[in-house]
């Protein structure tokens, strides 16, 4: 058989006749490559073996619980690397403008009382059911009674 470049580092091999599908030479780092892949394209087109794949990596999580402290604590150099990139993330993630449907939390809720709405005109944003209102106070709440 003719030598063919290998997919995962490009250089020339032989297949092995009895595969003349082989696209990955023998060596280990290149058989890692194939496998990768091939789980790559298995967990984005089997939602069953994507399931499993999580499940596995949560029941792991859940015996390693230390494992990510003490690798930080063994690898210095990627502490620290990690806290150099951590402003550049953030500042994406704050520059993310998200259109939200239905958004309510306890941390933007009103507090009980008496509200003035009137209407605001904005034609820019792009939620499908928010109404845009300015919200006045019109009554201080009462002190507690008792």
């Amino acid at each position: 058989m003719q030598s063919k470049p290998c997919a995962g580092c490009g250089k020339l091999f032989h297949p092995r006749p009895q595969t003349p599908g082989q696209t990955y030479c023998a060596s280990s780092a290149c058989q890692r490559e194939r496998r990768r892949r091939w789980q790559q394209a298995r967990r984005q087109t089997d939602p069953d073996y994507r399931e499993n794949q999580a499940r596995a990596q949560a029941a792991w999580a859940a015996q390693h619980p230390d494992y990510w402290r003490e690798y930080q604590r063994l690898h210095p150099a990627y502490r620290e690397r990690n806290r150099c990139l951590q402003p550049a993330r953030d500042a994406r993630r704050a520059q993310r403008v998200l259109a939200k449907m239905d958004v309510w939390t306890r941390e933007t809720s009103v507090p009980s009382g008496l509200y003035r709405l009137s209407p605001a005109t904005r034609d820019d944003l792009a939620k499908m059911d928010a109404w845009m209102v300015r919200i006045t106070t019109v009554s201080r709440p009462c002190a507690p009674s008792g």
